[in-house]
């Protein structure tokens, strides 16, 4: 720890097993930063500028893509500035504030994908009362219940953790502050915490993924009963997207949290983390974007008049 740090400052070792990497990750890091700052703002601009766009679908694309914005820049400037430099400190306060966000934001995501699944069900299943079911007072209800009912999980679990005593342990081996990693500097056992963890785990991640996976039962049986190639390749271009997103956020949180934790593991676990953190924040814009004529429309809408407007 440098001397010039305080004695409640975490350090996030990171990539320092291999600082020749450091460089090369750290530029690897930063351009997908670029993509995700402007891919995901691209969508919310698109999706609010676009009156076409105003469906519940772009709606819940616009908030997600909001949620990545949040994510990453509340991990990616940190972790930035640590691989530039040789100081890889992190204060207690914001080390607190990067996990609380973290573990709010990835259970908000997971409401969110069950939520669009509802939607894309609505949309498929039953298409006349589509715009009843579907209603903007619905939508602004599942939204903010889905913002907000992680707030208070992801504070009570991070309260629990950082209170365990850590007798000196204030290295983190990992390149932010990952609630399961704080865990491990602990040095007492807190079998409050891992029941309220094990809990939280079930309500966050199972029971959003059982409901998409029946939303996406129902849809696919009904599917099964259309004989008309145009409207199954409307379908797939619908469900196709959300699909993808859903099985490459669930595989990369499969990935992390249902391995075994042990040292052995700790360094690809880093490196699953890292593709997490900004290969699939990335991907969701270029995912929606490339299989959706609309949105390239309006991208194309949008463009156009900005042009001309310059012109002029």
């Amino acid at each position: 720890m440098n001397n010039g740090s305080s004695t409640m400052d975490f350090i996030l070792l990171g990539f320092s097993e291999w600082p020749q990497l450091e460089r090369i990750i750290s530029v690897l890091v930063l351009i997908f930063y670029v993509v995700i700052l402007v891919g995901n703002t691209m969508i919310i601009l698109v999706s609010n500028l676009d009156p076409k766009l105003h469906t519940p679908m772009y709606f819940f694309l616009s908030n997600l893509s909001f949620l990545d914005l949040c994510y990453t820049n509340s991990v990616i400037p940190q972790m930035l500035v640590n691989l530039w430099g040789p100081d890889k400190s992190i204060t207690h306060l914001r080390c607190m504030m990067q996990a609380s966000i973290a573990l709010d934001l990835g259970a908000t995501e997971c409401l969110l994908l069950a939520v669009m699944a509802y939607d894309r069900y609505a949309a498929v299943c039953q298409p006349l009362h589509y715009t009843v079911i579907m209603h903007p007072q619905l939508c602004n209800k599942m939204v903010i219940t889905s913002w907000l009912s992680a707030v208070g999980c992801s504070l009570s679990i991070s309260l629990l953790t950082f209170s365990l005593p850590r007798c000196g342990h204030q290295k983190v081996d990992n390149f932010f502050c990952e609630i399961l990693d704080l865990i491990k500097t602990a040095c007492a056992y807190s079998k409050v915490l891992e029941v309220v963890v094990l809990a939280l785990s079930v309500v966050f991640l199972l029971v959003p993924l059982s409901a998409i996976l029946i939303s996406y039962g129902v849809i696919t049986r009904t599917v099964m009963r259309i004989k008309s190639a145009t409207r199954w390749r409307k379908l797939l271009n619908t469900c196709g997207s959300h699909l993808t997103v859903v099985t490459l956020f669930y595989g990369a949180l499969m990935s992390m949290y249902m391995k075994p934790q042990n040292n052995s593991m700790q360094n690809e676990g880093k490196f699953i983390a890292l593709v997490y953190m900004i290969l699939i924040p990335s991907l969701n814009p270029l995912i929606y974007s490339l299989r959706n004529k609309d949105v390239k429309n309006a991208v194309k809408k949008i463009l156009c008049v900005k042009i001309w407007s310059e012109k002029l």
